[in-house]
C-alpha cells in the first residue's frame, strides 16, 4: 500500500500520542500510538464477497489497495448476518453512507491504539480535513462510538 503523507508529525506529550499538523494550519488530529497516512481519492464499490481492492464491506469495514481496514473509532450494525430487521436496515444504511463518505475525496488513515484487530484487519481512524468519518456516521445515527466491546442493535 502506497500513501503520500501530507503534513508533519509532531510528538505530543498528551496521551503518548502524535499530533498531525498540516503546513496550512488546519486543525490537528490526534493519532494515538501511530502515524497518519493520506490516501489519494479513489472510487469505492461494494464488496459482495471475499477481499477487494477498493470496496466497502459494511458500515465499519472496507478494503483499500488489498488491505482490509476496520474503522477503529466506531461500531456499526452488522450486515453479515444482521440479527434483526432494524439492524439490517441500519447496517445497510451505514454501509451505503460509508461508501459515499469514502468516495467524497482523499482520506487520512490514522493508526489506532493497536495496528490490527483479532481478525487481522488494520485498525484505523479515517479522517478528512481533520474530522473523523466514523464520528460523522455516529452523528447520523448509523454507528456508535467504539467503547471496547460490541453492543446489540436489536
Amino acid at each position: 500500500m502506497r500513501y503520500v503523507l501530507e503534513g508533519l508529525l509532531i510528538a505530543a506529550a498528551a496521551a503518548g500520542g502524535w499530533l498531525l499538523a498540516t503546513p496550512h494550519g488546519e486543525m490537528p488530529v490526534m493519532a494515538p500510538h501511530g502515524a497518519a497516512e493520506t490516501a489519494a481519492a479513489r472510487t469505492f464499490g461494494f464488496c459482495h464477497s471475499g477481499g477487494g481492492i477498493d470496496c466497502v464491506v459494511d458500515g465499519d469495514t472496507f478494503w483499500m489497495d488489498g488491505t482490509k481496514i476496520r474503522v477503529a473509532d466506531i461500531d456499526a450494525p452488522e450486515t453479515h448476518p444482521p440479527r434483526c430487521a432494524e439492524e439490517e436496515r441500519l447496517g445497510n444504511a451505514a454501509t451505503q453512507r460509508l461508501r459515499a463518505l469514502l468516495n467524497a475525496g482523499p482520506v487520512t488513515l490514522v493508526t489506532a491504539d493497536r495496528d490490527t484487530d483479532q481478525y487481522g484487519r488494520a485498525l484505523r481512524i479515517v479522517t478528512r480535513d481533520g474530522k473523523s468519518l466514523g464520528a460523522q456516521l455516529v452523528s447520523e445515527g448509523l454507528a456508535r462510538r467504539w467503547t471496547g466491546r460490541r453492543q446489540p442493535w436489536c
